[in-house]
């Protein structure tokens, strides 16, 4: 009995380097990568330029060659936004050890005006961001807002407030007064 046993369970055990036979605990504890030498990699050692200016004026210079330009332009026509443009250029600049993260985000803004720019001057259609919805994401509405308002700042609250009613008392009514904030006192 005890044969049939150990051939069954060896048979249920999970073969060798297959997912079910791998330690979910066998890795490296969070921070391990903190504690190695990281100076064999360009992004470890101290970067070539640590001036914004420098770092801005490099990829100006860069992004303005023409066949980086053409390939660029070529781009933005098959639908690659600015923005992927832009943070790829400083991920690669990063990774080759040209400057550092925060100097990246620093001149994010300007590579990427400096950039559309261009593209309008060749009449080259482009997206500014990836998103199409980019500048409405994370917004708050107006209920949010005037909730906040009225919590947090009840005399803007209440002067917002009756400034709204005698607007409203002036005949110049919202066209659909129940969808504004003034019904919010009585909790609706």
């Amino acid at each position: 009995m005890e044969l049939e046993e150990l051939q069954e369970q060896e048979r249920m055990r999970p073969q060798r380097g297959s997912i079910e036979a791998s330690d979910s605990f066998s890795v490296a504890p969070p921070g391990y990568g903190l504690t190695m030498d990281n100076t064999r990699w360009a992004w470890g050692k101290p970067p070539r330029v640590v001036d914004p200016q420098q770092a801005l004026d490099k990829a100006v210079s860069t992004v303005d060659t023409p066949k980086i330009k053409k390939e660029m332009m070529k781009l933005l026509v098959v639908g690659a936004s600015v923005e992927a443009l832009v943070e790829g250029y400083i991920y690669q600049q990063f990774t080759q050890g040209e400057f550092t993260p925060d100097v990246g985000l620093l001149i994010k803004a300007p590579l990427a005006m400096h950039i559309a720019a261009t593209a309008e001057q060749e009449n080259v259609p482009y997206r500014f961001f990836e998103n199409s919805d980019a500048m409405d994401e994370n917004t708050m509405d107006d209920k949010t807002f005037f909730s906040m308002m009225k919590a947090n700042n009840p005399a803007m609250f209440e002067y917002v407030s009756e400034t709204i009613n005698e607007g409203i008392r002036r005949g110049n009514a919202p066209e659909k007064v129940q969808d504004n904030f003034i019904g919010m006192d009585s909790g609706e």
